[in-house]
């Protein structure tokens, strides 16, 4: 449904560190994404080389950029450059390895939405069978061009 092309157009994220390939269902308030792990993905050189595995992390963070794409489609087509916020986790678990090659399916449902915040239940599956799980808390700020970063005050 939504191509890497495309993601590209919603999602500020590029490679290596994008982590979605394909969207392949898109609903109001669901999204089904997947990500091919191929032997040759860069982490896997080092997580690890003699038993690789895919990080959880980098599960975790796909599910968000699925997310990402779900609330951000909208905005991103009307033009404005907007930054999708990581605000949390919770209840995360990781219930088998993933190892290549395989396909990530990353299938997240919106739960909550308040005052800018979203909450989504995310599960990544391979081969149907679940692999890890969450709820993610995220968020988004306009980006503003030419920012070096920002403090905490």
């Amino acid at each position: 449904m939504l191509s890497k092309k495309e993601i590209e157009n919603i999602l500020p994220h590029r490679d290596p560190i994008l982590l979605v390939d394909e969207v392949l269902e898109i609903q109001e308030d669901r999204i089904l994404a997947k990500k091919i792990i191929s032997s040759d993905e860069s982490v896997l050189k080092g997580h690890f080389p003699e038993y690789p595995i895919y990080p959880g992390v980098y599960i975790i963070e796909g599910l968000a950029q699925t997310a990402g794409i779900l609330l951000l489609r909208e905005i991103s087509a009307s033009g404005k450059k907007v930054v999708p916020l990581f605000l949390g986790i919770d209840d995360a678990r990781f219930k088998k390895e993933v190892r290549p090659p395989c396909e990530l399916l990353y299938d997240v449902k919106l739960l909550e939405s308040k005052m800018g915040v979203y909450i989504v239940d995310a599960k990544a599956y391979v081969n149907n069978s679940l692999v890890a799980k969450a709820k993610l808390v995220l968020g988004s700020k306009v980006a503003s061009e030419g920012t070096e970063g920002t403090k905490n005050e």
